[in-house]
């Protein structure tokens, strides 16, 4: 089982380097990724969240944490294609920040462009959940942590609450503890 890197180490402010799809190590990794993610109650990851630097990420935001039915999508070198929308505050948590929900302003519709374990190219557009959790991941892959992506005004409060929730003994998957979201309401 592999294990979640968790803010502030090195690994996750670090650009990832793109996979070669000819790799046959990556499915195994996605895989291995899925179980992490799944273990957690996550509904994406990125490979620099278990310790490796390349641009794979894999994500599920069907999955409810409880039903048997998984459908996840394995992105390879993906990169945004398109925003739009009006940015929309929303609450984020992350495997490698347990502990806290924080709020981001993201726009609301992605498109990404990534290849398949096979190599063949797709594009994946969503808003929701999907459009956040697209951008979140992206975000992982070129070392940008939940706490970069923030608004500088709630970065200091948000640390201190992550900080305080490691003391207390949080867990990947664990978002009690809520940061600027009700400032935003």
């Amino acid at each position: 089982m592999l294990k979640i890197v968790e803010s502030p180490d090195a690994i996750l402010s670090t650009m990832c380097e793109p996979c070669d799809v000819s790799d046959k190590t990556l499915k195994r990794l996605a895989k291995q990724m899925q179980h992490a993610m799944y273990k957690h109650g996550g509904c994406g990851i990125a490979a620099p969240q278990v310790g490796v630097t390349k641009r794979l990420v894999v994500i599920d935001v069907d999955w409810d944490g409880e039903s048997r039915e998984r459908n996840p999508i394995v992105l390879v070198n993906p990169e945004v294609v398109e925003l739009r929308g009006e940015p929309e505050v929303g609450g984020e948590g992350c495997l490698s920040c347990p502990g806290v929900n924080v709020a981001v302003r993201r726009q609301p519709w992605a498109c990404v462009r990534y290849l398949d374990l096979d190599g063949e190219e797709w594009e994946i557009e969503g808003d929701g959940l999907l459009g956040r959790c697209l951008q979140h991941e992206i975000d992982h892959l070129n070392g940008r942590t939940l706490f970069e992506s923030c608004d500088p005004r709630i970065r200091l409060e948000a640390l201190q609450a992550y900080e305080r929730a490691r003391a207390a003994g949080a867990r990947p998957g664990d978002t009690s503890l809520s940061v600027g979201l009700e400032a935003e309401e």
